[in-house]
């Protein structure tokens, strides 16, 4: 018997995103806004301290589990913090622990796809990140053909075809990403048959029903695609099942959720108490005190925003390190810039957009560079300035690394934003 298959809790599933999640695929101006949007967001759909130390002396067989977990555990916990290295050096230690089981490869790829989702898109991350999903889906395919599989097994194989599918709906291979779906399907629901109390295996299945659901809700023939009829309302049901029962993919499930509810069904005060759960976990994360905003925003609260605004100033005056002090302004800035996109203000918008592309940042901060430009872009196509919002679109889609912006500069160069877009506060 596999030493993971006799664990009484579950193995956790990895956050995408950052990005969240189905982080949260395609950009292809020929189909109509609405599925534009489903699938931006299905491709953006992405946090303890240091990791534990090794022990001198030799760990018992029970020790060893115990201690993959927690390095599991804290490697997730640093990802939400944004701590790559140190998560990374967390989940290798479980890949040296069990080389032939897809566990640790899954975490050490969810490194990439996090960097990814903050905005690292050069091209050493992305190769990166495919030759580690595939060395995932190598190792758990011959641990099946072994005969050396656990439930687990097939639970980090159908989240590994799943992530890799959705990277190849990103670079629009619609067949390979339907093939990967498919296969991810069956493996989760392989995983769910050998384990039925696994709540965790519900952030994946509940994920293809939504978006199947969302996808072919737009045009038919998705479905087909994708060889799986969702159900929007059953995907939501299990997300949130997996959000509040889940041992692991809890967190990851909540991140979802925010991103559905915020930038699909945009259901504001659905998002906020999942923002606000997040954010009060993860306090080195923007990311959560940005959206806290934007939804406030879109409540019409701007005195909160403005809070969520100097929140992020003082956060900035208390670091330390200079550039995470320059991080939090731009994210102050950002916020700020959002909020007048939404009013309608965008001489203003542009004001703090320009602010953050004066104090620049390639090498750690990549992320706002390109968003910056591209915000600039939709303010100038808000105002009906087409050709100028198209050049800027276009150097969006020129950067080497565009951090992930240049999905939707793609998008909009073939159909401009609307006012009140979603993405708008993105």
């Amino acid at each position: 018997m596999n030493e993971l298959s006799d664990l009484k809790e579950k193995e956790p599933m990895i956050p995408a995103f950052l990005v969240p999640p189905p982080f949260q695929f395609a950009w292809i101006s020929f189909i109509k806004s609405r599925l534009g949007r489903t699938l931006i967001l299905l491709s953006f759909s992405l946090l303890l301290p240091s990791p534990i130390p090794v022990s001198a002396e030799p760990l018992q067989e029970d020790d060893k589990k115990i201690q993959m977990k927690e390095d599991i555990l804290r490697g997730i916990n640093l990802l939400y913090d944004l701590e790559f290295e140190e998560a990374e050096k967390l989940f290798y230690r479980v890949v040296e622990n069990k080389p032939d089981h897809p566990i640790g490869y899954f975490y050490v790829a969810m490194v990439s796809w996090s960097k990814l989702s903050t905005g690292f898109w050069s091209q050493d991350v992305v190769k990166e990140y495919t030759d580690r999903i595939d060395k995932t889906i190598t190792v758990a395919r011959k641990a099946i053909e072994k005969g050396k599989h656990d439930s687990y097994t097939y639970f980090y194989l159908g989240g590994a075809l799943g992530f890799r599918g959705r990277f190849e709906l990103m670079r629009q291979n619609w067949f390979s990403a339907a093939n990967d779906a498919w296969e991810a399907i069956q493996a989760l629901k392989t995983c769910l048959k050998m384990d039925p109390e696994n709540k965790d295996v519900l952030l994946g299945l509940g994920s293809y029903d939504y978006y199947t659901a969302k996808l072919s809700g737009v045009l038919k023939w998705l479905t087909y695609l994708f060889f799986h009829k969702g159900s929007k309302e059953g995907g939501l049901q299990k997300l949130h099942t997996a959000a509040e029962e889940a041992t692991y993919s809890s967190i990851e499930s909540k991140s979802m959720l925010i991103h559905i509810y915020m930038y699909l069904e945009e259901n504001h005060l659905k998002a906020l108490p999942l923002v606000l759960d997040l954010g009060s976990r993860f306090r080195n994360n923007p990311r959560y005190k940005f959206f806290e905003g934007i939804i406030y925003s879109r409540l019409g609260m701007d005195g909160q925003v403005i809070k969520a605004t100097q929140f992020m100033r003082q956060r900035s005056e208390q670091e330390a390190s200079g550039f995470k002090a320059a991080w939090w302004v731009r994210q102050a800035l950002y916020l700020e810039a959002s909020r007048w996109l939404f009013h309608g203000r965008y001489s203003q918008a542009r004001l703090s957009l320009d602010a953050i592309l004066s104090d620049q940042d390639p090498l750690n901060d990549p992320e706002m560079i390109a968003w910056p430009l591209l915000k600039k872009g939709m303010s100038f196509d808000l105002e009906g300035e087409r050709q100028i919002a198209l050049q800027y679109y276009d150097q969006v889609l020129a950067m080497e690394n565009g951090a992930g912006a240049q999905f939707l500069a793609q998008k909009f160069s073939h159909s401009p934003p609307q006012k009140d877009d979603p993405f708008l506060g993105y």
